[in-house]
């Protein structure tokens, strides 16, 4: 099951924590896989030859999905590269723990840019490969606060995440014809990448049924979402809390 051999795969944020999992995870299961970064090459390019050893081809791309044109340059080398696009992983995000009283307006626009910008930006272009090959699979990684809002309260990385959520919905409408699914998953505290630090308080891990999660858990759930078991699956935002918010 699962089996993901032959496809392609970009994964955007994926030289670290959960997006470096997702990476991992599609290539175990056979995909060939585009590691994302927007700073830190060195780490993606360190992913990208873990996946080579397993027998995959791999390619690490420095690019700030938040910027149009950058976003458009990556998938021209991807298609360059592999000729094709199956399955995209939006995994790029950020936060920054702050209430609304500390808020200005250039961080509310900075995180909506990285958590929702960037999942516009790539998920149109790779549409347009996608409805060309009529197929695809589109994942966006999207959080439990975007369910019931921030923990600490941020409301721009509550606000961002609750527009994946619905962006994936109307998506998944308009992909539909070209049968290409489009879904989200919503990761509850994982002791990983944004949520290393609230992972410390032993009080909230008490108040989830199965503990904290790690970020294998959330790239196990996107291999089933980009498999062929999954096809009949879209439009669907999937919880991966360990129980901690049930709905």
């Amino acid at each position: 099951m699962f089996d993901l051999h032959g496809k392609i795969a970009l994964v955007t944020g994926a030289s670290r924590g959960i997006g470096k999992s997702i990476a991992l995870c599609l290539a175990q299961q056979g995909a060939d896989v585009i590691i994302n970064c927007r700073s830190n090459e060195q780490l993606a390019r360190e992913t990208a030859a873990e996946i080579e050893k397993m027998g995959r081809r791999a390619m690490a791309i420095q690019a700030d999905v938040c910027d149009e044109n950058a976003v458009g340059d990556m998938f021209e080398k991807i298609m360059r590269e592999f000729g094709r696009l199956d399955i995209l992983v939006n995994n790029a995000g950020t936060t920054k723990s702050q209430n609304i009283f500390d808020t200005d307006f250039a961080d509310w626009k900075r995180i909506l840019d990285v958590n929702l910008d960037s999942t516009f930006l790539c998920s149109k272009a790779a549409m347009e490969i996608m409805r060309e090959q009529n197929a695809g699979r589109i994942i966006c990684i999207s959080s439990q606060s975007g369910v019931q809002g921030a923990l600490a309260g941020p409301v721009h990385y509550s606000a961002a995440k609750g527009g994946v959520n619905a962006f994936i919905k109307a998506l998944a409408r308009t992909a539909a014809p070209y049968r290409v699914t489009v879904n989200a998953i919503a990761p509850g505290v994982i002791d990983a990448g944004l949520s290393t630090g609230v992972s410390n308080n032993k009080e909230l891990e008490k108040q989830i049924p199965l503990g904290y999660g790690a970020a294998e858990d959330v790239a196990a759930a996107v291999c089933y979402l980009a498999s062929d078991e999954a096809r009949y699956v879209t439009g669907v935002t999937l919880d991966v809390n360990g129980g901690f918010c049930m709905r």
